[in-house]
């Protein structure tokens, strides 16, 4: 597993988002996500969304991913 895999599976299923995934040693990675899709729902609403793109790979392929959800205007008020 890599990043730039990461950053197309989360593409792949939240169209609209703006995806930045870090990591190095393959199994660990760090995502920020901005999407519209977002607004309106808990952070916890949120990751559950990502964790669905990535389906089964969590916990198998990816052992853990620390991301950060943001809405647009989150993100722009960063």
């Amino acid at each position: 597993m890599n990043p730039e895999l990461i950053k197309q599976l989360i593409e792949s299923g939240l169209p609209d988002a703006t995806v930045i995934v870090k990591g190095d040693d393959g199994t660990h990675f760090e995502a920020t996500i901005v999407s519209e899709q977002f607004v309106g729902k808990s952070m916890v609403q949120q990751h559950q969304m990502v964790y669905k793109t990535l389906g089964a790979r969590m916990g198998n392929e990816i052992h853990a991913l620390a991301m950060q959800t943001l809405t647009p205007d989150e993100w722009q008020q960063q």
